[in-house]
């Protein structure tokens, strides 16, 4: 084969840090845009990204160039330093140590979207913690409960 062909969707959630500052409403928009932007700055092209005050959803469509903790590193890592400079308020902010990352077939990519836009209606209902270990179980991932919400 000549070419390296491929279209691999992915859904990523991270966490706040523990003793980290939340994420204001007002800054939201503006971090979603910046994480787009890094995720174009590593060959990957963002679908959608949404969440909370505590947490982020992307879905996105990964380089075949890079590897998923390579992208995830580099999100936190550029979003932890941008969001610093916008206020004193994020002075302390952090991203928590881990991530979950999760393929979505080109069938489920409409639920999948549909699901990260309704993040503040869904989360009236259920906690983090709770979603992600749902996360966790539809897909099959064994965890350590002890190690899961921890920096």
């Amino acid at each position: 084969m000549a070419q390296s062909l491929s279209k691999l969707f992915v859904h990523i959630i991270f966490h706040i840090g523990v003793n980290s500052c939340t994420i204001r409403t007002k800054e939201k928009q503006e971090l979603f845009a910046y994480i787009g932007s890094i995720i174009k700055d590593n060959e990957s092209i963002p679908v959608l990204i949404n969440g909370i005050e505590d947490h982020v959803h992307i879905l996105c469509i990964m380089s075949k160039n890079i590897a998923l903790a390579r992208l995830v590193e580099e999100i936190k890592r550029h979003s932890s330093r941008w969001i610093k400079t916008r206020d004193n308020h994020y002075k302390c902010f952090a991203w928590q140590g881990g991530y979950g990352g999760f393929s979505v077939s080109p069938s489920l990519h409409h639920n999948t979207k549909l699901y990260i836009e309704n993040q503040e209606e869904h989360h009236k209902k259920m906690t983090f913690k709770d979603e992600y270990i749902l996360l966790l179980h539809e897909y099959g991932i064994e965890y350590n409960d002890q190690f899961l919400w921890t920096d």
